[in-house]
């Protein structure tokens, strides 16, 4: 039976795509302005390669029972991003559309191998990450970023996944946005070397307030992504508010994000202790349903979380 995302955890993990960006630049040596992986739509080598990518990534999910939930080449399409690469509203619109059309057509060869097939776009925040920035409000987050939000519904995308966010009137605005108008959207947080967001809060107290404002156009759930294990676990407080947290994305190597971001070539860490550390997760959280990787990781890591996920779920049934 398909899997509505609106709904509670299925009894099927889904397994994401890796740290495309991290992947496609130092491995492949594709470069991209403003982080804006989707001006790699203009190279037919770097579309060949992400093919080969996603590929990799699909054999893994075909071979471990997961489901697939892709998503990949719009993290920066939104409207301030766009204007700077000198889109239009239609043009990025257009680009949206050839994103998600590229995940359709690299996962066709696989519907049969492959039981669940899901498409996700990436709503990335209105400022860098990784830096405080201008002070953003719930309600101009909600009008801001309704504009990729309603494209992605348009195009029949099964979920918005917010990523690398870095305070809560963001993440608001994203999960009432994403509500009045239907569409699904998990909302994942990044944390620093201090175990908070950037903005000050921990993680239990950021899903507690957006879940409280957001009241009942509330997210489908919460994630964590572009932190390592070291940043996140010391931040994973016992209590009721961790049920809603339904989707891990780590890091591959134990080093500061910002440092990452400066070594300018692939940093892997070791894939084998990165799935175990994820296999614990799984064995005591049997609500998180989505499991992958962000800078860093690819197919080599996401054999090791599928499979130590897998045994920890099937033992936490015994």
């Amino acid at each position: 039976m398909p899997r509505d995302f609106s709904n509670a955890p299925s009894d099927t993990p889904y397994l994401t795509e890796g740290g495309t960006e991290t992947e496609i630049m130092f491995r492949h040596g594709h470069d991209f302005p403003h982080f804006a992986m989707f001006e790699l739509l203009k190279s037919p080598q770097a579309m060949s390669d992400l093919r080969d990518m996603y590929s990799r990534y699909l054999d893994v999910v075909a071979e471990t029972g997961f489901g697939a939930l892709m998503s990949g080449l719009d993290y920066r399409a939104s409207p301030d991003w766009g204007r700077l690469l000198g889109y239009s509203t239609e043009g990025l619109a257009e680009v949206q559309a050839q994103c998600i059309g590229f995940l359709r057509d690299v996962a066709r060869p696989y519907q049969r191998q492959i039981d669940q097939i899901k498409y996700a776009g990436i709503v990335g925040p209105r400022g860098d990450a990784y830096a405080l920035n201008k002070a953003i409000t719930a309600d101009e987050a909600e009008d801001y970023h309704s504009v990729q939000l309603s494209t992605l519904k348009k195009l029949d995308a099964d979920l918005a996944w917010a990523a690398t966010l870095n305070n809560v009137p963001e993440a608001v605005g994203i999960a009432r946005a994403a509500a009045k108008i239907g569409l699904p959207v998990c909302i994942s947080f990044t944390l620093t070397s201090d175990h908070r967001l950037r903005s000050g809060p921990s993680l239990r107290e950021a899903v507690v307030a957006v879940d409280a404002e957001a009241g009942d156009m509330k997210p489908i759930g919460f994630g964590i992504n572009c932190s390592h294990p070291l940043e996140y676990a010391p931040a994973l407080e016992p209590g009721d508010w961790f049920k809603r947290v339904r989707s891990i994305r780590p890091n591959a190597a134990m080093m500061d994000k910002i440092a990452l971001c400066k070594l300018n070539h692939l940093e892997e860490g070791d894939p084998a202790e990165l799935g175990r550390q994820l296999g614990d997760l799984a064995h005591r959280n049997p609500q998180i349903d989505m499991w992958g990787g962000c800078c860093g990781t690819w197919d080599r890591h996401l054999r090791e979380i599928a499979r130590n996920v897998s045994t920890a779920r099937a033992s936490a049934l015994v």
